[in-house]
């Protein structure tokens, strides 16, 4: 009897995985269909079906196509990534009928080649002639997200492998190369066929130097020298495990005091009061911590205090609302507002501003939007959860991973409670605090009405027991 019914490619964009799927289908016996579950597609950007399986299918019962792939002839499987539907993710990994197999590269190359294929318009080669080369600026702040996205994965994969007893089959971006490998892999997944050659098909679509590649290639070099928590090559080892939020603390540039921002909560507002307390600007604020520069402040801060503010969940549901879905600005998430529009239908503008987009639109969209987070923090959508919508009572336990804020404090009486903190680290004054901390409570204060208080109470039933709120109006 085979060891295995399918199996499952767990990898990341410009990892090498199309390569690795070529390679795969060239044995008789064996079948990759894609990224199966992608948000955006099913299968392949331009295909409409995997297995018969429509992405409107896909979306109302994601183990459709699970069940296909195990009843298809041979040895079946797909490719999966960290932003894929998140509902099949534990009945796949606690399936030992499946078999794991885990491609890594460098982070460096991967972002790079991201960046790259992101300005090129060029995401597969078969065709050296057809070749778009183009030369990326290094971000840090981008690459310190895709890193820890990349290693949060990784380290959720390794420890539910453990903690199950199983094993996974790794293979890096420079294996793809050696035939050796792939005969390997099938040897791994009980398939008695060995390959002569690769399949050539694909071809690697940057060959150059990272420095031919990357315009300022000093600056980036000294902004990995920063990077000290991860070794390149062995991206499931490469950071010891940690609260994902650490990067986002915000230190005052002298006074004792740490900021734990929340995602859609008054941030700016209390980054500017932090940097006013010391006579400073925001640009002087300490940030990008790592959980062995954090721990170096607080010994050289005795009597710190560290800080959270938690904002009602009627505002901030409608900030993340109004800066992620409903704007087209930069920083905005375009991917998922397409997403939401075509497949979810919700009723915003192609662009924002819009003329034809007044407060009726405003109300009507945004309780189809607290419908989606409905089911999106239910696991009911292919959608990840992000820490824009993620409860606050979520963050707050994700902070206590390293160790839980001081003191929790409100939006609805941020000057006083800010006053108390400043207090306690021996200021005797303190900047003003705005009276409007929301910068999107006019248009909220023109569709509030109870049917929208009942359904962010629908949604954040939690925040509102666990932090003590009432209605909002």
């Amino acid at each position: 009897m085979a060891e295995f019914d399918y199996f499952v490619v767990f990898a990341e964009m410009r990892t090498g995985s199309n390569f690795l799927e070529s390679n795969i289908n060239a044995f008789d016996g064996m079948a990759c269909h894609g990224e199966a579950y992608n948000p955006s597609f099913v299968g392949y950007p331009m295909g409409s079906k995997t297995l018969c399986v429509s992405l409107e299918d896909r979306n109302e019962d994601p183990f459709r196509i699970l069940e296909k792939v195990k009843a298809a002839d041979g040895l079946n499987g797909f490719r999966y990534f960290n932003d894929h539907d998140p509902r099949v993710f534990d009945p796949v990994m606690s399936d030992r009928r499946c078999a794991k197999i885990i491609l890594t590269r460098n982070p460096v190359e991967s972002y790079v080649s991201w960046k790259i294929a992101k300005s090129t318009g060029q995401w597969k080669l078969t065709d050296v002639k057809r070749l778009r080369e183009d030369t990326i600026s290094f971000n840090a702040d981008e690459f310190r997200d895709h890193i820890n996205k990349l290693q949060a994965f990784q380290v959720r994969l390794l420890n539910t492998l453990q903690k199950s007893g199983q094993t996974a089959f790794y293979v890096d971006y420079e294996d793809l190369q050696d035939v050796g490998v792939m005969n390997g892999m099938a040897a791994f997944l009980g398939i008695d066929e060995r390959l002569e050659a690769l399949d050539k098909s694909l071809k690697k679509q940057n060959p150059s130097a990272l420095s031919d590649k990357v315009e300022n290639f000093a600056e980036m070099e000294a902004a990995l020298t920063r990077l000290d928590r991860f070794n390149l090559n062995r991206t499931p080892n490469f950071e010891p495990r940690r609260g994902p939020a650490v990067p986002s603390y915000i230190a005052a540039p002298v006074s004792r005091l740490m900021f734990m921002p929340i995602k859609s909560g008054p941030i700016d507002v209390v980054k500017n009061w932090l940097a006013g307390l010391d006579d400073a600007q925001p640009a002087d604020l300490a940030s990008k911590f790592t959980q062995k520069s954090l721990r170096q402040w607080k010994r050289q801060m005795p009597g710190h205090r560290s800080f959270a503010v938690v904002r009602h969940p009627v505002a901030r549901a409608h900030a993340a609302f109004c800066s992620k879905i409903l704007s087209t600005k930069k920083g905005s998430f375009i991917e998922i507002r397409n997403v939401l529009r075509n497949q979810f239908k919700l009723p915003i503008p192609a662009a924002y501003p819009d003329p034809s987009y007044g407060a009726d639109e405003h109300r009507t969209a945004f309780l189809a939007y607290l419908k989606f987070i409905k089911s999106n923090l239910g696991g009911q959508t292919a959608m990840r959860v992000d820490a824009h919508w993620a409860t606050q009572t979520q963050a707050l336990q994700g902070f206590a991973e390293y160790a839980s804020p001081d003191l929790i404090l409100r939006e609805d009486r941020l000057e006083e409670d800010l006053a108390i903190l400043a207090s306690q680290v021996g200021k005797t004054t303190m900047p003003a605090v705005p009276a409007q901390t929301d910068q999107h409570a006019d248009m909220l204060n023109d569709i509030y009405d109870a049917e929208i208080e009942s359904a962010v109470y629908d949604v954040y039933q939690r925040d509102y027991i666990a932090l003590g709120y009432g209605p909002y109006a």
